[in-house]
């Protein structure tokens, strides 16, 4: 070894350290440790030993930074590298392989193990992805991107007092980050923390008024709440700073007692003709351009941008078709009478759940707003909490064919089912504000999960609201849903899967008969009082009055419809579809036979 030799140097350093390490000497190999990731900064192993000595001593902190380290040069050296680069490609299984081979080699690598969470959370298991990332937290506390993980996953999966507290403990050591602080007034959004949420946006705006996304959220929430001029002023703000917010245009637009001027049309369509808009924006203008051009009465130009849009939004999120008759197959195979009859009454015998499902747009919203004016039923909105028992299970963004769920159920014991019933009780109290016995969980797709809710909640009450499927898929179809939905963004797909819908109702109301309430939404309209009593009598509760004057209820209302459920019942929506019902044949096609039994089918299916 020559005496200027660093790499001899760091070698000798580092057999040092390891052998002060052996004799249980930690002071003095942090000493040598310090001294060797000066001679070689980038050498994330130093880092790493160097983290695991000051944790022996109790040097949390410093146990922490230095771990941080290690995880910023892993992230950009190889194995790690090569399994980033793998996931960014897709190659997830090559990139599993990967991190598992490093963990074996060196198991307190924070980069990989956060990697390892990313794959979790890819496949749809949020449980290990959290798992992962409380390890890498465990290892080193500090490391702000293990955190900021953490908490982004929490919020993905709707942990949301979870995700809460980790925000909070980012914005204490990074107070002006504004991801972060949009994440985190984002989640009390969530959480009905709506005032909370709103100063949340306005101290983000105070600080600079010059995010227009942050303006067209804060619209949205001050929608939510029922503040319509203070939402408008909102999106205007927004559209003031940069006239190419897609997301303040539809705003606008789902304001749907809004009405576009001359100007604002103008201004719309000469943002569609910049060939530098960002497709996000272009959607939310296409959409926000068919409903002004709608309330114009120039249906053809309507239905062509609302048909630009879907199509713009079709290519970022493709639809595969199949899903939900595979998932129906399935079904038809496991929940046959005899399956349900052997776990009948096993699952949590709580009556307070009312699930309300079906398809979006079917006026669900407003049967909610209806029972939330009784005294005894509480609205609580859309809950993520059935469809994350049946990721927990092994379903849901899962091919069916290959997909545990949902014959997983069939190894559950009695005690297993009451067990994941009282999960779902204890997850939805989080979201309740009052002691009211009953509560409604209105999330229109749990009505893939209806064998599943039988099964764990034997004695919830479910109600399917049904409308005319014109009348249902064109709303859906004009209808920007930003965070999903892909089976809305064709007219031949939204038919298909109302069609599909349908043949799985016939499956629960075979196989689980008189289980089902079904509520009508042109009957609904006619004749409010008859249904609402219907819905009563379904529930087990005294008819009262406030049902009927739901309108005048002051609960925040987060989906689209929450305008037209601040007033009283009106009637033109149900037949707006025929003003587009030239453009509707391959709904129409789709429907099939569907179309033409209705409403006649409901009254066969109960």
């Amino acid at each position: 070894m020559t005496r200027n030799d660093p790499t001899a140097a760091f070698n000798a350093q580092i057999a040092t350290a390891q052998a002060h390490v052996d004799a249980g000497h930690m002071i003095e190999a942090i000493t040598v440790l310090e001294r060797a990731v000066k001679l070689q900064p980038q050498a994330g192993g130093a880092w790493r030993s160097l983290g695991t000595a000051k944790a022996a001593v109790g040097d949390t902190e410093g146990a922490s930074a230095a771990h941080a380290r290690a995880a910023q040069l892993s992230f950009a050296q190889r194995p790690v590298s090569d399994a980033a680069a793998a996931i960014a490609a897709n190659r997830l299984a090559s990139a599993e392989q990967i991190i598992r081979t490093r963990l074996q080699q060196v198991p307190n690598d924070v980069a990989a193990i956060m990697l390892l969470a990313t794959l979790a959370a890819r496949a749809g298991n949020a449980i290990d992805a959290v798992r992962f990332l409380r390890h890498a937290l465990e290892i080193a506390p500090g490391y702000e991107p293990a955190r900021s993980d953490l908490a982004r996953t929490h919020y993905d999966n709707r942990d949301l007092p979870e995700a809460l507290a980790e925000f909070d403990r980012l914005l204490a050591t990074n107070p002006s980050h504004p991801g972060y602080r949009n994440m985190r007034a984002g989640t009390l959004d969530l959480l009905g923390e709506h005032d909370a949420a709103i100063a949340a946006y306005r101290a983000m705006l105070d600080d600079d008024p010059d995010q227009p996304s942050v303006w067209a959220t804060l619209g949205n929430v001050l929608k939510t709440t029922g503040a319509i001029p203070g939402a408008i002023a909102a999106f205007r703000r927004g559209i003031e700073r940069a006239p190419g917010t897609g997301d303040a245009w539809w705003g606008l637009a789902n304001l749907k007692s809004f009405r576009f001027d001359a100007a604002d049309v103008a201004v719309m369509q000469a943002q569609l003709d910049r060939t530098d808009l960002p497709v996000g924006d272009r959607i939310g203008i296409e959409f926000a351009l068919g409903k002004a051009l709608e309330d114009e009465a120039q249906y053809a130009a309507s239905f062509a941008h609302y048909e630009a849009g879907n199509s713009a939004q079709l290519a970022q999120a493709p639809h595969d078709p199949d899903y939900l008759p595979a998932l129906t197959r399935r079904y038809e195979t496991l929940f046959t009478p005899e399956f349900f009859a052997v776990r009948a009454g096993m699952g949590d015998p709580s009556p307070d759940p009312i699930f309300i499902l079906g398809m979006p747009r079917s006026g669900s919203t407003l049967v909610e707003q209806m029972l939330a004016s009784h005294p005894a039923i509480e609205g609580v909105s859309e809950l993520p909490e059935m469809p994350r028992l049946t990721r927990m299970l092994g379903g849901l963004g899962v091919d069916p064919a290959r997909a545990a769920f949902p014959d997983s159920l069939a190894a559950l014991t009695g005690p297993q089912l009451a067990g994941l019933g009282g999960e779902y009780l204890r997850r939805a109290s989080r979201w309740r504000r009052t002691d009211r016995p009953f509560f409604v969980d209105k999330l229109p797709m749990n009505f893939v999960s209806i064998g599943l809710i039988r099964m764990i909640l034997p004695n919830a009450r479910i109600i399917d609201v049904r409308r005319h499927p014109l009348g249902c898929g064109f709303s859906v179809f004009k209808q920007y849903f930003p965070s999903g939905l892909s089976f809305s963004t064709s007219s031949a797909a939204i038919g298909r899967f109302y069609a599909d819908y349908i043949r799985m109702m016939d499956l629960w109301d075979e196989r689980l008969p008189g289980v089902v309430h079904r509520t009508v939404y042109e009957r609904l309209v006619a004749d409010p009082e008859r249904e609402i009593r219907s819905l009563l009598d379904h529930i087990g509760v005294p008819f009262d009055p406030g049902c009927l004057g739901f309108h005048d209820s002051a609960r925040a209302v987060r989906t689209p419809s929450a305008e037209q459920v601040r007033r009283p019942l009106y009637t033109e929506a149900v037949e707006h579809w025929r003003h587009y019902d030239a453009w509707l044949g391959p709904m129409k096609d789709a429907l099939g036979d569907v179309l033409e039994h209705y409403p006649e089918r409901i009254e066969a299916g109960g």
